[in-house]
């Protein structure tokens, strides 16, 4: 029996930025606070704690002065920013550039909107970190839908645009961006012009590029381990594209729930994860795997 780790899975560029803040700072002052999970794994959370990481939620922050404060990759909205300055919290930013620019492109869009009494609807998960961001964009009132069911909240008499949180399924996103195109028209007769709707695919492509590179590795082995943190909305709809085309996939947090029996009739092993599990996570996974098993070798998928 082989096992082969994915060389795609792993931290995106916008987690392992974080994370990499975070720990030059520990490094140099020890005591560090992270408003919310740095990253949705319990097992790298614990790890970071022990290097000085301290997680902290909103009604914390406000009772904290004169200290340092992280911002994960998902973005914060601008009430963030306004109370650090109030309570002297310099702010370590590791913001992802990707959703960076995205937050101005919500701003700007919702401006134009409020010139032509427009709505911006974000198809995302609502309460999500990330979202929480972009909402505040405009001044909380963009509309997050998930499923088409969550249409109900829109006007479709006035004028929308789209956008997408950045780690959303792409054929979930064009499916509800076609789902509005239809309901615009019928509310206009059959015509829509660019004021009526303006839809963006924001979907950061090196998390979709994932599904595709997922939906292969899947197929080349006869049981595929999905790594991943239980929290994470990226994992859960990574892990269903593994399903789907290998029914011989199992979700794990980690080693400890690795079950002897999934690999009894296996030759190959394939290990992956989501854009919010480590590397050396997946490697200790590869190396229970190992030890279940007389006789396993562990490659890398390069």
């Amino acid at each position: 029996m082989e096992v082969t780790i994915d060389k795609n899975s792993g931290y995106c560029f916008g987690v392992e930025f974080a994370i990499q803040m975070a720990e030059d700072e520990m490094e140099s002052d020890g005591l560090l606070y992270c408003l919310g999970d740095i990253v949705h794994n319990d097992m790298e959370v614990q790890r970071l704690y022990e290097k000085g990481l301290r997680i902290i939620d909103r009604e914390q922050l406000q009772q904290l002065h004169n200290c340092k404060v992280l911002i994960r990759a998902h973005g914060e909205p601008p009430e963030t920013y306004q109370l650090a300055l109030r309570n002297n919290i310099e702010l370590i930013d590791a913001s992802c550039p990707v959703v960076l620019k995205l937050q101005n492109r919500v701003k700007h869009a919702y401006d134009k909107m409020q010139e032509v009494d427009g709505q911006v609807i974000i198809y995302g998960q609502k309460g999500h970190a990330e979202v929480v961001g972009l909402t505040g964009q405009t001044n909380k009132e963009a509309i997050v839908v998930t499923t088409a069911e969550d249409l109900e909240q829109v006007n479709f008499s006035r004028p929308v645009t789209l956008f997408s949180q950045t780690t959303k399924s792409t054929k979930g996103f064009y499916d509800i961006k076609a789902k509005i195109e239809e309901r615009l028209k019928a509310a206009r007769g059959g015509v829509l012009n660019v004021v009526d709707f303006n839809a963006n695919d924001s979907i950061c492509r090196q998390v979709s590029n994932r599904e595709p590179q997922l939906t292969r590795f899947s197929q080349l082995h006869d049981v595929i381990v999905f790594v991943s943190g239980k929290k994470s909305s990226n994992g859960k709809a990574l892990y269903s594209v593994c399903r789907q085309h290998n029914p011989d996939s199992y979700f794990i947090e980690n080693e400890s729930e690795l079950e002897t029996g999934w690999f009894e009739n296996a030759t190959s092993v394939g290990i992956c994860g989501a854009t919010s599990t480590p590397m050396w996570l997946m490697e200790r996974v590869a190396g229970h795997i190992r030890q279940m098993g007389a006789g396993v070798a562990v490659s890398a998928d390069l």
